[in-house]
Formats: C-alpha cells, structure tokens, sequence
C-alpha cells in the first residue's frame, strides 16, 4: 500500500464507519458492493479471496494491464485483500478468528455453501455473538427457490421489470443494465445492516440480513403490485412511456438527439402547452386531463414529438426550463463526462492508482454534509494485503 493510501487509511478515523470491522467473503457485485457501501463511509473492509483466483470479478468485464478488469478496481475500492481457502482447515481457523474480531460479514455464496464448510451462521454467531451477517442470494434463504443459483438478469426477469422493458410489439427487454438488481440488492443489503447495527445496543447481539436479488427491484416497482391486487390490472410494456402520466416519455430532436419529457400531472402539461403555443387544448380542451390524455397516449406522443423535432436538444432543454417543464438530456456516457453538473457535484472522481495509473469512476453516494464517504483506493491486487490485516485484526507477525 502507498504512502498515500496509508494516509488515507488513517485519516478514515474521523468517518461515519471508521470503528466497524467488515469481512466481504462474497463475490461479484451484490453481496461485494454492500461491503463497498460500508467502505465508503470509513468501515475496514477485509475482502476474503480464493488463493490464486481471487474474486471472479477480477475477470469480469473490460480488463486492464494489471491483470484485473476495470470493475474490479472499481468495486473493489477502499477494500483491503487476503487470500483464504475457506475449504482449507487452515483457512476455515483463521477465518474464524477473523470472525471473532468482526462486527459484519458479507457473503453470497449458494444457499448452504458455508454450512457445507462448517461456517454457517449458526456457528460463526455462536464464535461472535454480536456478528451480523449479510446474506444475498438469488432467492432468499427460505423458501422453494432457495437452492436454485441466479444472477442479475434472473432476479430482473423474475421480479417484474424486465416484462416491462420493451416496445408493446417487442420481445422484454433488459431494463438498461444486466446488474441493476445486484447494485440495488447491495444497497438495500447495506441498509440492513446499518439498521442491525443501529438495533444491537438495543438486542445485544447481531442478526441477519437475508435478501433475494429480485426482491430489491420488486420493492421499487410503485404501484405494480397493489394495481392489481386492487383491480386486476396487469401492467404490460409500454416502451418509454408510463402509466397515470402523459405525455411522459423519450422525444427526438431537430438535431437527431433525445430529450426526456415528465409532465406527471395537469399543471406540468399546461406548462409544456403554453410553450408549444397550444393552449387551447389544456382546461376543457381535447387534452386537458390526465384521462383524455391516457385515452389519447400515442395522439400526445405524436403531438409533443411534433414540437420537438422543431428544435435542436439545446432549445428545447432551454424552453423547458424556462417554462418550468421538467426535461432532460438522454445522455451517453461521453456527454456524462463533459456535463458542467456531473462536474459540480463531483460525480465522477479520478484516481492515481498504483496499478494502471489513472483511473476514473462513479464517486460516492449519498453526499454527507459533515462525515462524508470518499474513494481512497482502486480494488487492491489479489492477497496484496494479508499479512497487514493478520497484523491489525489479530495481532500476528
């Protein structure tokens, strides 16, 4: 580790997690990105590694010349690295002693994989009582899925969002990324166990945090599920439209650009009407409420489209916000790294990593106002740090 990493390292007493230890036994991006949730705000994360192969997600994705892909470094970041074979009995030893120093684990393995190992959470609580244990798998610990394996696009496909990803003629869609349902588990198992530390004052000991990867996006589907426990009613795919709004959508411009367009109720599309010169069709007019215009949705998509095929993406993202009509700009990645905003909040932030240099990525979030999380380092090199952590956890030399 750098001079300057150390006194990163240091620097971390002051943050929100600073005196919480954190094993991260889990592997690619759920179960690992709640441990990088924690790192962020100060925890001391241990990642535990296969000896020789480390985490797969070292082999993940676009690859660099330090041998580890460009996902791992950055959802690898603030971890330090040991090499474990927790099948070894060495291993398993000394994981245990870990175990008794640590106030979080994190793991994502299959459904009776530690227990097979003789470290399921009976025994590793029974070693540390105030031990919480984050468990993220496809579906859950319990019920009749349990042992089935999944990733990211299964938990998507099973929880509902990817049936209505897609044009209304088209095949489902994935809803932009494969991994939405892994980072969304990692938050949501982040959030417990932020909760379980919050409740062990309290109960005097740790508990479990057990998530199924589809359950976090069957959480944030709105009113999906009561809709039709209600009435019956079965959402289908409405390409970038939405239901209970219109027009709510992606419109092209003069210049062969997108815009996103939100009017989610009467006074926003009153707003865009005046700007459009068409007022007339607000109130009383053919478009007035939200139930002429649901009745109506390709008619208003056509008719806003009309308006902003007239404009360049700049005028219209100008109108817009002048008239107080919610807009924005669908950005590529390129357009993301030129944007004056991305660059006030200092979204992005780059690094000059020990391994390959400079490297740029996703800055924290959420943003703290006197104990904020930071990026320290890039994800370490496989094992780089396992006579550090012996040191510092357990006193060996």
């Amino acid at each position: 580790m750098s001079s300057s990493e150390k006194d990163s390292t240091s620097s971390s007493i002051n943050s929100a997690l600073s005196d919480i230890k954190v094993l991260d036994l889990a592997t690619f991006i759920a179960g690992p990105y709640c441990a990088t949730f924690l790192a962020e705000f100060g925890a001391d994360v241990v990642k535990v590694e296969l000896p020789g192969s480390g985490d797969p997600l070292r082999k993940f994705g676009t690859m660099t010349d330090c041998g580890d892909s460009l996902v791992w470094l950055s959802e690898g970041r603030n971890k330090r690295s040991i090499e474990l074979d927790l099948r070894s009995e060495e291993g398993s030893a000394t994981l245990k002693k870990l175990v008794a120093e640590a106030d979080v684990l994190c793991e994502n393995f299959q459904v009776g994989t530690l227990e097979k190992w003789g470290l399921g959470a009976d025994v590793l609580q029974a070693i540390n009582p105030d031990l919480i244990i984050a468990r993220v798998t496809a579906y859950g610990q319990t019920g009749p899925y349990k042992n089935r394996p999944g990733f990211g696009r299964i938990a998507n496909a099973f929880s509902g969002i990817s049936y209505l990803c897609g044009e209304p003629d088209a095949p489902p869609a994935s809803p932009g990324t494969a991994t939405l349902s892994d980072y969304m588990s990692g938050v949501y198992a982040a959030l417990g166990v932020l909760v379980a530390l919050q409740a062990r004052p309290k109960t005097g000991r740790g508990q479990i945090v057990d998530i199924g990867l589809y359950e976090s996006i069957f959480r944030i589907l709105d009113e999906l599920a009561p809709a039709y426990a209600h009435r019956g009613f079965v959402r289908e795919r409405m390409g970038a439209g939405t239901v209970n709004a219109v027009p709510h959508s992606h419109y092209p411009t003069k210049d062969g650009l997108w815009v996103a367009i939100a009017c989610t109720n009467d006074k926003i599309f009153n707003r865009l009407a005046v700007l459009m010169n068409r007022e007339e069709v607000t109130g009383e007019g053919i478009y007035g409420s939200i139930v002429k215009r649901e009745a109506k949705r390709q008619e208003i998509d056509a008719f806003v489209t009309h308006w902003t095929t007239s404009y360049t993406r700049e005028e219209i993202l100008a109108l817009c916000e002048q008239g107080e009509v919610p807009c924005g700009p669908i950005y590529s990645i390129e357009e993301i790294f030129e944007d004056p905003q991305y660059a006030a909040r200092d979204n992005l932030v780059t690094l000059d990593d020990s391994q390959i240099g400079k490297i740029t990525m996703p800055n924290v979030c959420p943003r703290l106002s006197d104990t904020p999380g930071r990026v320290k380092w890039a994800g370490r090199a496989l094992g780089a740090d396992t006579e550090e952590i012996l040191k510092d956890w357990l006193g060996s030399t």
